[in-house]
């Protein structure tokens, strides 16, 4: 385990490209999420996050405020969160659930609007959900199609 106070949320910059180049990940989780190396470009309203230890990425996810967010909540000031990743060799050392712990506060700082930060868990992705739960994610009961089965839509609601 990590110490917390290592473990950052970074918006990305260009001087973390060869690191998260660089993530691998078993088969078995490559099913669940895409790896940092598909997001060379993204979206106006797409947000690269990078996590870091000691200023290491060894994690990686993306925060969409783009019409995609509606899909998961008609809330106006919700964002999306998707594509999470911890490089293999880093994973089991806690980054993870430290940078979903970390989210509220980078998220009140960086998007001061939102107030909802919303997500897609596949339902056999037990580690996953576990993971949000214990980052205060809720299940909302409502239940979609995703590209590989039933997908949970979670929530967190931020405090105002």
């Amino acid at each position: 385990m990590t110490p917390a106070n290592s473990v950052q949320l970074k918006l990305f910059s260009n001087r973390y490209v060869d690191a998260l180049h660089a993530f691998k990940l078993p088969e078995e989780q490559e099913r669940f999420t895409a790896l940092p190396n598909r997001f060379s470009e993204v979206a106006e309203g797409e947000h690269r996050v990078v996590i870091v230890s000691n200023d290491v990425p060894v994690g990686f996810f993306l925060l969409h405020e783009t019409d995609r967010v509606k899909e998961f909540s008609a809330n106006p000031h919700a964002m999306l969160l998707t594509a999470l990743s911890i490089n293999h060799p880093e994973q089991g050392k806690g980054y993870a659930r430290q940078g979903m712990l970390l989210l509220e506060g980078f998220v009140r700082e960086k998007f001061p609007q939102c107030n909802e930060i919303v997500l897609a868990v596949n339902h056999t992705n037990i580690a996953a959900q576990k993971l949000y739960s214990k980052a205060g994610f809720h299940d909302t009961g409502k239940r979609i199609l995703g590209p590989i089965g039933e997908q949970f839509l979670m929530k967190k609601c931020l405090a105002t």
